[in-house]
């Protein structure tokens, strides 16, 4: 009886590294797939692809005097496309490279003298579609009585100090980064813990998106 007890003992820690390997090998491949599927919530994968490709010495760069009030007064309503506050040549084609050439990375421009705004959504590539230069000319416009929705409260938290609540919908804002660091970040929503990369752990949405609705045509008598 003696003698069979070390045969059991090492049958036993080689069935037990069997089962730790492969639950090793299920672990591992599983967290490939979520990586490569973490495309979840409004394309959340975004914010870690941004995250990736930005260095922490830019995320967690000093703001600029970039504040609400100048970022409210581009924009029509709260949520609304910014419009375009530099002057735009003719010969300045509608297309992708030439809007991400400065909008996708950012960075310092001299001629205007402050840092240039991340946009947070570089893969729709008709920035024309959404964003217009504001002409010189107002006649293109005509008297209304239409009133902007209030802006949203900032630091608004489901629980006493519990992390705010993202005061927006996420369509085409998804990614985080581009928004809240940096030293284009205004300076009233810029975090102070850019070196965490996944934001939406403890951030949740306070607005929630309606489901998109598919057009259908009513039957004809």
């Amino acid at each position: 009886m003696m003698k069979t007890q070390p045969r059991i003992n090492k049958q036993w820690l080689c069935c037990s590294a069997t089962v730790f390997l492969g639950a090793g090998i299920v672990l591992l491949s599983s967290a490939a797939g979520f990586t490569k599927d973490m495309n979840f919530d409004s394309r959340g994968q975004q914010v870690f692809q941004k995250y990736d490709s930005t260095p922490e010495s830019y995320m967690s760069a000093d703001s600029g005097n970039r504040n609400l009030r100048k970022y409210y007064s581009l924009r029509q309503y709260p949520g609304a496309p910014p419009r375009i506050p530099h002057p735009v040549e003719a010969s300045f084609s509608e297309s992708a490279p030439d809007c991400l050439s400065c909008h996708e990375k950012g960075g310092f421009s001299p001629e205007h003298n402050a840092f240039i705004p991340v946009t947070p959504h570089p893969q729709e590539e008709s920035c024309r579609q959404c964003h217009v230069v504001l002409p010189e000319e107002q006649t293109v416009f005509v008297e209304h009585d239409w009133e902007s929705i209030p802006t949203p409260r900032l630091g608004v938290s489901a629980m006493g100090g519990s992390p705010p609540l993202i005061p927006h919908t996420l369509q085409l804002r998804e990614n985080c980064i581009s928004c809240h660091t940096g030293p284009a970040a205004v300076v009233e929503i810029r975090v102070d813990h850019a070196a965490r990369g996944n934001c939406r752990q403890c951030h949740v949405p306070l607005v929630q998106s309606e489901p998109v609705k598919v057009f259908t045509r009513n039957e004809q008598p």
